[in-house]
C-alpha cells in the first residue's frame, strides 16, 4: 500500500508533564475508529524518548495497531500482542504500507498476562494501553479473559499486577515500561483507578520515572455529559495519566 503522507508535518517531541494534541494525527495508516485507541503523537513521543532504533519494543493490548505503525515508521522491532482477534486483524491490515524501514513485527494473538513466549530480561520498551476496567467492552463479554469485562475495579487490578509482574519479567534492567490509563466513576464519587493500578506496578518492583498528564480532547458525548455534570453536580473526567515505569 502506498500512503501519501508518512510522517507528521510539525511534529515537536514533548518535553513537559503535560500533553495535549488538539487534533489526533492522520499520517500513515493510523485511524480513530478503533474506539479507545490512543494517539500517535503520545506513542510516538515515547518510543523517541525511551528506545532507539533496532531496539525489540512489547506492545501486549496493540488494539488498532497505532503503536505497531509507529515502530515501522521509526525503525523498531516489535511484538504486537492482544487478546481480540479483531485488533489482530485490525493491526495486520494497518501495517500493509510501504516505508523506507521493514523492522521486525510480529502480530499475535496472546493473553498479557502470559508471555511465555518471551524470555527474561529480552524486551528494551514497552508500551501499554489497558482497558480501564469496562469502560469500553473491546468484547462484549465474547473473550471471557478480556480485561474490559471486569467491572470490579479491585479484580481488575489484581489481573494488572498479573500484567505488571510479566512486564517485570522480560524488560531488561535499567529499561522503561509506559502505561496510558484514566479514571472512573462509581456511585456518582470519582475512583482513582489510575493510581490504582499504579500502586500495583511499583509492588512488582518498578519504579515510577514520570506521571504525566494528558488532556483529553473531543471525548464522544461531552454535550450531552456537560448538561448532566451540572445537573447532578459533578465535572467530567478530561484527563488521563502517562506512567512510566523503570526496572
Amino acid at each position: 500500500m502506498s500512503i501519501k503522507k508518512l510522517n507528521p508535518e510539525h511534529f515537536e517531541q514533548e518535553c513537559t508533564t503535560v500533553w495535549s494534541f488538539a487534533r489526533r494525527g492522520k499520517w500513515a495508516t493510523h485511524n480513530s475508529k478503533y474506539r479507545g485507541n490512543w494517539a500517535p503523537e503520545v506513542v510516538r513521543n515515547l518510543i523517541l524518548r525511551y528506545s532507539k532504533e533496532g531496539d525489540y519494543l512489547l506492545d501486549p493490548m496493540v488494539g488498532g495497531g497505532t503503536t505497531a505503525i509507529e515502530c515501522k515508521l521509526l525503525n523498531r522491532n516489535l511484538l504486537a500482542l492482544d487478546i481480540n482477534p479483531n485488533a489482530i486483524e485490525l493491526t495486520s491490515k494497518a501495517l500493509e504500507f510501504n516505508c523506507e524501514y521493514n523492522p521486525k513485527i510480529r502480530v499475535e494473538l496472546n493473553d498479557s498476562r502470559k508471555l511465555d513466549m518471551l524470555k527474561d530480561e529480552s524486551i528494551d520498551f514497552i508500551l501499554n494501553h489497558p482497558p480501564y476496567a469496562d469502560i469500553i467492552k473491546y468484547s462484549e463479554k465474547k473473550i471471557d479473559e478480556d480485561l474490559s469485562n471486569i467491572h470490579d475495579l479491585d479484580l481488575f487490578c489484581d489481573e494488572m499486577e498479573k500484567v505488571a509482574k510479566e512486564f517485570y519479567r522480560v524488560l531488561k534492567k535499567d529499561k522503561y515500561c509506559a502505561i496510558l490509563i484514566g479514571d472512573t466513576r462509581r456511585n456518582k464519587m470519582y475512583q482513582p483507578l489510575a493510581y490504582k493500578v499504579m500502586e500495583r506496578f511499583l509492588k512488582v518492583g518498578f519504579s515510577l520515572k514520570e506521571d504525566i498528564i494528558k488532556h483529553q480532547h473531543n471525548c464522544k458525548a461531552t454535550g450531552f455529559w456537560v448538561n448532566k455534570s451540572k445537573e447532578y453536580n459533578f465535572l467530567l473526567i478530561m484527563h488521563e495519566h502517562i506512567f512510566v515505569f523503570k526496572k
